[in-house]
């Protein structure tokens, strides 16, 4: 993988130490919601793609509806038909409106169609074909309820997949070079702190050596320097050399072996 052999360049402290497990449990903890937004985008987005084919699948009868309608209405009404539609129409009846679905942080564009105002159309094929004009009007209400609800799921399907490439790359982001790494560098500064431990185990070992030597040294010192000043005493007292006091003593310390107390 990326992410591994990799490591961040920190001093190996224990306070790095600290912060780094903090922001390894951070970059876990966003792995598994950023992981859960993904699923929940991947259910939705199976959702729609559903819908978008049963829509398209009745959006073909619809049309073929609406169109053999409009034949209809002009067959029985006459081709002039469509003149006489314009001139009672003055503003569109249906409208389409737009608004936001917050799907798992996602905000998906949704349609959909309104009817405003009323369409004077009580004069249209008075004379010829009144009801199949009627009749071509609901097939195209009919007909354009289907494509504004194909539109909104057409978009929402296209905003949904870029919104699930984006996770899904955060999230082998997070799985693959953040959180490797940062486990790389939490190892790194165990390993350094460990032998700083064990340098700092031999150093105070050494240390101890050496003030053990020193007080030995120091104790012969003093014992030295204690039978020098007690054999001066003794040449004093006896008036004989130093040398033969020193030898006088040595005798004394010797332990006679004929002698048992």
């Amino acid at each position: 993988m990326s992410g591994q052999g990799q490591r961040l360049n920190v001093v190996p402290t224990v306070t790095m130490l600290g912060v780094m497990k903090a922001r390894l449990v951070g970059a876990t903890r966003g792995h598994a919601l950023l992981k859960k937004k993904s699923d929940a985008l991947t259910v939705q987005f199976r959702q729609i793609l559903k819908k978008i084919v049963s829509t398209k699948e009745s959006m073909g009868e619809i049309m073929k509806t609406s169109s053999f309608s409009l034949t209809e209405a002009k067959y029985v009404a006459g081709d002039n038909v469509k003149h006489i539609v314009l001139e009672n129409v003055r503003n569109a009846s249906l409208k389409v409106r737009s608004r936001q679905e917050n799907i798992a942080g996602v905000k998906l564009p949704k349609f959909e169609y309104f009817t405003e105002g009323e369409t004077k159309n009580d004069l249209t094929g008075l004379a010829r074909g009144g009801q199949q004009v009627q009749q071509c009007r609901a097939a195209y209400v009919k007909a354009i309820e289907v494509l504004v609800e194909l539109a909104s799921l057409q978009t929402s399907f296209l905003t949904l997949d870029e919104a699930i490439k984006t996770t899904n790359r955060r999230v082998n982001a997070l799985e693959n070079v953040v959180k490797p790494r940062l486990e790389n560098t939490i190892s790194y500064i165990k390993g350094e702190l460990d032998e700083l431990e064990r340098e700092d185990f031999f150093r105070l070992k050494k240390i101890q050596g050496y003030k053990k030597r020193e007080i030995e040294r120091q104790v012969a010192s003093a014992k030295l320097f204690a039978e020098e000043k007690f054999a001066e005493k003794i040449s004093l007292e006896r008036g004989v050399s130093v040398g033969a006091a020193h030898n006088i003593l040595s005798a004394g310390m010797e332990k006679d072996d004929d002698i048992i107390f």
